[in-house]
């Protein structure tokens, strides 16, 4: 006779209680949202509840939920610093992280695809823009959808995160004409990018307040967030008889670029030429010498990425679909007074 195949006992009330150090009472009051529970008691049986897979009884045991972070490659500090900020918060409320690479030339539906493989309950797409097919795919996968940096301010019914990009690029052209520059170079984006836009308009903003805009046409150039397109567009730059005597970069890569293009061309920062970028990565205080730069929270802005996600998924009301973390300029030792 075979022996009894061995069942695996449903955790109970009391079996999580016992784990946290209370009484199946407070459990229970956890469960149902009652109020009169500390903050800390809260926190500590709701990591066991989610530990043990407690369900309800009557209803089926839950199942782990997981997250799927789509992003074009993981090769930048930019990224790296997104993804610490959505694991974390993940990881804090026990969800799973997968990461899949979104690709501009793939026609709009292969991450959707792999989502739907993965099985994941919800996306965090970075950059990029959501369009009529992914939705239906999407909803018909019952996956959310919260995006960082979206592409469009159009998009204003899928959930969103990003940082104060007018404010940082104002911040930082006003930095500079306040050390007496005029001719001062900006280095966008990708255009398609509103984060990118909302950076040279603020740029703009700021020469406009000092009557120097009309000026600053000619010394406005788009291309990529990497070192390369930073470092392409200062060398035309900086190649100019009429060379500009700062640059404000859209992203520290960028910026990074253009120290490059500045040594090529034998001048130093910053005695012959400022710089300023933008993000805020953990190089910029070991680069020589360190960046300036307009910081934006990049963990966090994952981290709220996240939490916005799980709301959603929890059926929870948003109070804001949009969401905008404050940037700020952190003065370090690439920006100086022209011919300094």
């Amino acid at each position: 006779m075979k022996p009894a195949p061995h069942r695996v006992s449903r955790p109970t009330l009391a079996t999580v209680a016992a784990a946290a150090g209370v009484s199946p009472a407070t459990v229970s009051k956890v469960l149902n949202e009652r109020g009169d529970v500390s903050a800390a008691t809260r926190r500590r049986v709701g990591e066991l509840l989610r530990q043990y897979n407690y369900a309800r009884p009557g209803s089926p045991p839950r199942t782990a939920q997981i997250v799927e972070l789509v992003i074009d490659g993981l090769d930048s500090p930019w990224a790296v610093e997104i993804l610490r900020g959505v694991e974390r918060e993940c990881h804090d409320n026990s969800v799973g992280v997968v990461v899949s690479r979104w690709r501009p030339d793939d026609h709009g539906n292969s991450w959707v695809s792999e989502v739907s493989k993965h099985g994941s309950h919800g996306v965090i797409l970075v950059k990029a823009r959501v369009t009529a097919a992914e939705r239906a795919l999407l909803r018909a996968a019952q996956a959310a959808v919260v995006v960082v940096d979206p592409v469009d301010v159009g998009e204003s019914d899928i959930p969103s995160v990003g940082a104060t990009n007018w404010n940082g690029g104002f911040a930082a052209t006003e930095h500079l004409l306040d050390l007496g520059h005029r001719r001062i170079a900006a280095i966008g984006g990708p255009r398609e990018l509103m984060c990118a836009r909302a950076r040279v308009d603020g740029y703009r903003a700021a020469l406009d307040r000092v009557g120097a805009a009309g000026s600053s046409d000619e010394l406005v150039r788009y291309d990529d967030f990497s070192f390369a397109g930073g470092f392409r567009q200062a060398s035309d730059l900086l190649a100019r008889p009429d060379r500009p005597t700062a640059i404000f970069a859209g992203s520290d890569q960028q910026a990074l670029g253009a120290y490059e293009a500045a040594r090529q061309a034998r001048l130093r920062i910053p005695d012959d030429l400022s710089v300023v970028g933008f993000d805020d990565i953990p190089l910029c205080e070991w680069v020589s010498p360190p960046m300036t730069t307009v910081r934006q929270p990049l963990e966090q802005m994952g981290r709220v990425a996240a939490s916005t996600l799980l709301q959603v998924l929890q059926g929870r009301h948003l109070v804001s679909h949009r969401v905008e973390l404050a940037t700020e300029l952190k003065v370090r030792w690439s920006s100086g007074p022209p011919g300094s």
